[in-house]
């Protein structure tokens, strides 16, 4: 695993409903060796553009213009696929009990800690 690339080969999708905030997470995965699938806006649009691939993890916005992406959290954590919430939360109670311990980073997100956050995809 290159320096340069520590996040190469995986398959990471970004739903993301904020224009500028996707393309910069797209970019900063991308950057780091990531194929990112998406992003995409919306919880319809996610299970869309997933069905029939095979993915390494997920990030996933919380809060998707009033819509929550907790479906997606829930099909993946049903499939044992990794995934990190990405929120403007820091409360808990946002989220239903099931995700409460689920891994969380709040926006804005540094390209660093999202790096070693999603190259912990790697270990689960």
């Amino acid at each position: 695993m290159s320096k340069n690339a520590p996040l190469s080969g995986l398959r990471i999708l970004v739903v993301e409903d904020v224009f500028l905030v996707a393309c910069d997470l797209a970019d900063q995965l991308t950057a780091a060796g990531c194929e990112v699938v998406g992003p995409v806006p919306s919880v319809e649009q996610a299970f869309q553009r997933m069905d029939g691939l095979v993915l390494d993890g997920a990030l996933l916005d919380v809060n998707l213009r009033g819509e929550r992406s907790f479906p997606i959290a829930e099909h993946f954590a049903t499939e044992g696929i990794p995934f990190i919430f990405l929120t403007g939360y820091d409360s808990v109670t946002v989220f239903p009990e099931r995700f409460r311990e689920s891994p969380r980073l709040l926006k804005p997100v540094d390209a660093g800690v999202l790096t070693e956050a999603v190259a912990n995809f790697r270990r689960t």
